[in-house]
């Protein structure tokens, strides 16, 4: 169905008529000028990201469920890096007019499954066309105690730097998906060279049934992806890390600063230690790299580090305890604990595995270079 046959108002009704509210602070959700929300006893949260087709994300490789899965996870990960609760979100969607209704239902299925897995209300927000693409606006808003929000710049020396899950990951699922989708280019282009040719020559119809037969295979064209799943889940359906509040909760760890890793390790490391005042020395060997990174890492003729220090989109959470709570660090699954935190003159360092120090440099993505 296209769009045009609901128009805006008729698409945002298709699409959230059914929505039931998970939380007490939500009064009154989509339907009205603005959404109702009452805090009366903790501090609000707001987060906001703009993905943009060809920048953020290709249609070429990624699902739509996925994309609206994803466009909510790196939302609600923002919460999460504060230490805080998410609450409600609002999505506004540009749409150009090569998407369908059942586009958008697939879009929406990924966006409100990520929100019922932490309980996050869809409130509100906007659709408008567009003539370039879809464009993505996603703003989370949560909630914590005024004495539990954790900031960037609360680092201080002898801090211990510890990180979630496995580094590097995100980034090889894209480098493969990229590697397949230009062989998938390369394929068409060489037979749209062939059909130009047997054109020139003249020899087009005695060859247009086995051009047929190439494009037909192009058309069912599926890269073998066996032994590399790990890596596509990460770069195509993000998971925020909420799981990893709730163990430091449990364990009572408050962090003294913390990030969520979005554009890389050493980039979101350098902000922390910017806005602490402080330097930091992390461990090469300490770096959590899962096995099918370091063999994809190896294929591409990459070096892991570099990949684990500045590949981003892991959205694992980076963060700094009392040096005092090691023990407590060491306990917890899936936390590793990469350095620590020194004076702001050492500067930011990394050790390698053979005990060489080098100037850690933020060199992950930078938006707007």
């Amino acid at each position: 169905m296209e769009i045009a046959q609901l128009g805006e108002f008729g698409l945002i009704r298709h699409l959230t008529e059914d929505l039931k509210a998970q939380n007490e602070s939500t009064r009154y959700g989509v339907g009205d000028d603005c959404a109702v929300l009452h805090y009366p006893d903790s501090e609000v949260l707001v987060t906001t990201d703009l993905l943009m087709e060809g920048v953020h994300f290709d249609l070429t490789y990624t699902d739509l469920r996925n994309l609206g899965y994803k466009s909510a996870m790196v939302n609600i990960s923002d919460i999460f890096a504060m230490n805080g609760t998410p609450r409600q979100l609002t999505v506004s969607l540009a749409i150009s007019k090569r998407f369908t209704v059942e586009d958008m239902e697939q879009f929406y299925s990924g966006l409100r499954a990520a929100c019922e897995k932490w309980g996050v209300d869809i409130v509100g927000g906007d659709t408008t066309s567009s003539y370039t693409g879809l464009a993505i606006s996603i703003t989370c808003i949560g909630e914590a105690a005024k004495d539990d929000i954790v900031y960037r710049n609360g680092a201080k020396e002898t801090d211990l730097v510890c990180v979630s899950g496995d580094l590097g990951a995100a980034y090889m699922g894209l480098q493969l998906l990229e590697r397949e989708k230009a062989v998938y280019y390369g394929q068409i282009d060489d037979l749209n060279k062939q059909i130009e040719a047997a054109k020139r020559d003249g020899t087009y119809e005695a060859k247009s049934s086995n051009f047929k037969l190439q494009s037909s295979k192009l058309k069912d064209f599926q890269p073998d992806f066996a032994g590399k799943e790990y890596l596509l889940q990460r770069q195509l359906k993000t998971e925020a890390r909420g799981d990893i509040i709730a163990r430091l909760r449990e364990a009572g760890i408050r962090p003294t600063a913390m990030m969520d890793i979005s554009d890389g390790l050493s980039s979101e490391l350098m902000h922390i230690c910017t806005q602490s005042g402080v330097g930091c020395r992390i461990f090469e060997k300490n770096l959590p790299i899962d096995y099918q990174t370091a063999v994809m890492a190896e294929e591409l003729n990459m070096n892991v580090t570099t990949c684990a220090l500045n590949g981003g989109e892991d959205y694992e959470l980076l963060f700094t305890v009392p040096i005092g709570d090691h023990e407590k660090i060491e306990a917890l699954d899936d936390v590793r604990l990469i350095g620590h935190i020194t004076k702001a003159s050492l500067g930011n360092v990394l050790v390698s595995r053979d005990g060489q120090e080098f100037e850690l440099k933020a060199q992950g993505w930078q938006h707007l270079k």
